[in-house]
């Protein structure tokens, strides 16, 4: 989100439900989630489906690489990203209050050697000559407090994101809102990557879209698929089993 485009940055603010803690940022529309009693565990679904670029690269070599996240909520990725796969990670955020909140409700660590929380706009940063053809894994989730449509969703923006991608490189891109465009926002994503570097998801029951960009498009073997998720699972909990039914290619 753009602060001159988008006025006055929101109040942050955060709830409880259960053993679950909310962020919210001026309104009721949930931005990130954290189990308290394990905070670096991936709530919501389509947050773990964020992960799934897992799949197109070897998974004993994922502490080598980079992960970009362009948008901090509640640092779930982030966090992830971090301490369990312990790759070089970066958050962009253009509010300062989210990362106050998550440094002091969402248990997000300080900045250190590995770790790096950038306040600033996205779109600006990701122009930067240091992240071009360096990142690994890019996870956009960027809405304002309406949460009605992603905040950066251009054909030129997400040209700018593939060129931040490294050669195995993908992209993970959170599409929701009532305001939102499932169809719009793949289209713009294939003028930028090609159609066949897409890859999708249905929509979670919340409505969440995530769908996937390959920076060289390549569909491994069902096997290799199949191996990586039982890998994945075993090693990070995270259902990649699932997601091997549940994938698709779009331009298939």
């Amino acid at each position: 989100m753009a602060k001159n485009d988008y006025g006055a940055l929101p109040e942050v603010s955060f709830s409880e439900e259960g053993p679950v803690r909310h962020l919210h940022l001026g309104s009721e529309w949930i931005q990130g989630s954290m189990l308290v009693e394990a905070p670096t565990l991936l709530v919501h679904e389509y947050v773990q489906r964020m992960m799934a670029w897992l799949l197109f690269v070897d998974p004993a070599g994922v502490a080598s690489r980079q992960a970009l996240q362009l948008g901090l909520g509640a640092a779930s990725l982030t966090k992830f990203c971090h301490k369990e796969l312990h790759m070089k990670t970066t958050a962009v955020e253009i509010n300062p209050q989210v990362l106050l909140a998550c440094r002091g409700w969402f248990k997000l660590p300080p900045d250190n050697a590995r770790l790096q929380v950038v306040l600033g706009d996205a779109a600006q940063e990701i122009c930067t000559p240091r992240w071009q053809g360096t990142v690994d894994a890019l996870q956009v989730d960027l809405y304002d407090q309406e949460a009605a449509a992603p905040v950066l969703d251009s054909e030129a923006f997400y040209a700018d994101c593939r060129r931040t991608l490294t050669d195995e490189g993908c992209m993970t891109v959170n599409l929701f809102g009532r305001a939102s465009s499932y169809q719009r926002s793949v289209d713009k994503m294939a003028a930028a990557f090609g159609a066949d570097a897409l890859w999708s998801f249905k929509a979670t029951r919340e409505g969440n879209t995530v769908v996937l960009a390959q920076r060289t498009p390549h569909r491994p073997a069902r096997a290799v698929l199949t191996e990586r998720a039982r890998y994945i699972r075993s090693q990070w909990g995270l259902p990649a089993d699932k997601w091997v039914r549940a994938f698709k290619q779009v331009a298939a």
